[in-house]
């Protein structure tokens, strides 16, 4: 179990108009530098505090899944995803210079719709995403790590891997039909 600190880690996130979101993240060398390690751990902290209920409302914060480097505007191949396996418990993930090793031919789309922490505005339609997929990449560390995931997860991982790559949820989704297709893939 990790320990919170005391205070939100002072994490901004760019919002949506900014042209850095756009960029394409470079792949990062390693050792990373110990500001690099301790902003990993900032952002998985921040992440775990916005998905608890008294704290998000303390300090007035939007729940959030992952976040990548880019979105601090930092165009660097590495994001985190904090994941609630269970009421007030977490997985934590550090995704650095990730590569795709294969995904699913079954597509998904989240219910409720996908939300990003870039983007503060409600927004409607489908993002479809592959079921399942499998990556390699590197933890904070340099320690090379293979994984298999799925749904959710699987969900998430794809959004960050998009930013890495200047891409958007909302690019994903057809502006004059935003549930186009619907009916092809599973809502989870």
């Amino acid at each position: 179990m990790n320990k919170l600190p005391k205070e939100l880690p002072n994490i901004e996130i760019l919002e949506e108009k900014d042209k850095r979101l756009r960029m394409k993240s470079k792949d990062v060398t390693f050792p990373l530098p110990d500001e690099d390690i301790k902003r990993i751990h900032d952002m998985m902290d921040y992440l775990e505090m916005s998905q608890i209920e008294d704290i998000r409302e303390k300090y007035d914060l939007r729940a959030g899944m992952g976040l990548a480097y880019i979105q601090l505007g930092i165009a660097k191949r590495i994001f985190v995803i904090v994941y609630e396996v269970e009421e007030g418990k977490f997985e934590r993930y550090v995704v650095v210079n990730p590569k795709i090793k294969s995904t699913s031919e079954e597509m998904v789309y989240i219910a409720e719709g996908e939300g990003c922490l870039s983007i503060n505005r409600p927004t409607e339609g489908i993002v479809p995403r592959h079921a399942r997929m499998r990556l390699t990449a590197f933890n904070e560390y340099g320690e090379e790590y293979d994984l298999r995931i799925r749904e959710e997860l699987s969900v998430a991982f794809q959004h960050e891997l998009d930013h890495l790559d200047g891409i958007l949820f909302t690019d994903k989704i057809d502006p004059k039909n935003p549930y186009k297709n619907q009916n092809k893939y599973r809502s989870i």
